[in-house]
């Protein structure tokens, strides 16, 4: 899965995976996200939402989200991208507003959800079948959103430097950035940058923009057949030296060790929806 601030070129995606870390991003896709094992906690914003087993939230679009995994047990889930085109009827309110907390427990959920997030996982491994996909991403909307207490985007309070700096990082990662170049494109100071990623990410602008490069390289090591030297070159960095070692500090092995060796199991995971 690629946790990053792109165009949606398809229409579903459904991945059903172990739980990790993902640093805070955004996209223009709706996000459903669906606990089978464990627990989750799910960041919007500055705020943390715990999910466990059964949880359902919906991630609506260009929101500032991250996850963590704090269980030590294996925890699982389902995540659902959504293409805007299957949102007619929806696109104000998804545009619009934001749950206050987009967590709905299990014990409040109603079964057509967990019925229509079934089946997309089963029609999504076939030939594209957009009917379907409305049919059921409609079915889920409707039991799901009156469930919300629903507030005006506008009315959050959301810093606009904070969502300005992760939009523009999730953008331009693949490119030669810098602190000082990044403060010029969006009007800022430096200084005031390096508090953001300090006080609100807790790491530095190298160390930000490392992680954002190294994931999108993790998911292309595993969800494509490119070369080593194309990963590192499509995610942005400069030298093989510098993705090894970045690499490396994250997951204790090299690039081309983690791909022999996690390769096949995150195919099965897709298969395995």
């Amino acid at each position: 899965m690629l946790p990053l601030y792109e165009d949606f070129n398809d229409t579903l995606k459904v991945f059903h995976r172990k739980s990790r870390h993902i640093s805070p991003h955004l996209h223009k896709s709706i996000e459903f996200v669906y606990v089978t094992n464990g627990t989750l906690e799910l960041g919007i914003g500055k705020e943390l939402f715990h999910m466990e087993t059964g949880d359902f939230a919906i991630i609506f679009p260009d929101t500032i989200h991250h996850y963590q995994v704090f269980d030590t047990a294996k925890c699982t889930a389902m995540h659902v991208m959504i293409s805007p085109v299957l949102c007619a009827g929806y696109e104000q309110t998804l545009q619009q507003f934001c749950p206050d907390n987009p967590v709905i427990p299990a014990k409040k959920l109603h079964k057509d959800i967990p019925y229509a997030l079934e089946n997309l996982r089963k029609f999504c491994k076939g030939s594209e079948q957009h009917t379907l996909y409305f049919a059921y991403t409609q079915i889920i909307f409707a039991r799901s959103l009156p469930l919300y207490r629903l507030v005006d985007k506008s009315t959050q309070g959301t810093d606009d430097i904070i969502y300005n700096t992760v939009t523009y990082i999730a953008k331009h990662f693949r490119e030669s950035v810098t602190l000082t170049s990044m403060a010029s494109d969006l009007g800022y100071s430096p200084y005031a940058l390096s508090r953001v990623f300090s006080s609100t990410f807790h790491r530095n602008f190298n160390q930000y923009l490392n992680e954002t490069r190294v994931e999108y390289a993790h998911a292309l090591l595993l969800y494509t057949n490119q070369t080593i030297m194309e990963v590192l070159e499509n995610s942005g960095f400069e030298s093989q030296r510098t993705f090894n070692r970045v690499f490396k500090e994250k997951y204790r092995i090299s690039p081309r060790e983690y791909r022999r060796l996690h390769k096949q199991e995150a195919q099965n995971e897709k298969e395995d929806l």
